[in-house]
């Protein structure tokens, strides 16, 4: 149940981002308004950016050894491996 509630939360934190750069791209509002338009919508970033950054840490990547075993490892660890 918590998952959900926190994919709502992102999904109406994206929107309400997408919202307020639609209105500082229409440039229809006032200098003060913007200005807290320009606020709240920092504030979103990073509540998106966390949100973002505790999923890519629960994503695992799955790979086959040359021996045909599978392995699980962390995304991260997998792209060490690429390099």
């Amino acid at each position: 149940m918590a998952e959900k509630k926190k994919k709502a939360d992102f999904e109406a934190s994206l929107e309400r981002l997408e919202e307020i750069v639609r209105r500082l791209d229409a440039g229809n509002d006032g200098l003060e308004a913007s200005l807290k338009l320009y606020e709240e919508g920092i504030g979103l970033v990073r509540e998106c950016t966390g949100a973002l950054d505790a999923a890519e840490q629960k994503v695992k990547i799955l790979s086959v050894q040359p021996d045909g075993t599978a392995v699980l490892n962390d995304m991260d660890a997998a792209g060490e491996d690429e390099e």
